[in-house]
């Protein structure tokens, strides 16, 4: 399990529809199981990942702590602007 964090330009909103796309069923093929303005959860393939998305000093802050999706989280984070 990691917890791992990163900051972006994008707006909090932005930064969750990524999330969706990237990890959800048109991209990792995971499954939602938690929805919420600032906090998404996917489950699949024998992992998670939990993210929560905040506003910190004028840049977006996402948190993610994951089991078994260490790789894709963290080229999740390299792609952000």
């Amino acid at each position: 399990m990691i917890n791992i964090e990163g900051k972006s330009r994008l707006k909090p909103e932005e930064l969750m529809a990524r999330l969706k796309r990237y990890f959800g069923q048109g991209g990792q093929g995971m499954e939602v199981t938690e929805e919420n303005p600032s906090c998404i959860s996917f489950s699949g393939g024998g992992g998670y990942v939990n993210a929560t998305v905040c506003v910190e000093d004028g840049k977006t802050k996402v948190n993610l702590v994951t089991q078994e999706c260490e790789y894709q989280v963290k080229e999740f984070l390299s792609q952000l602007p």
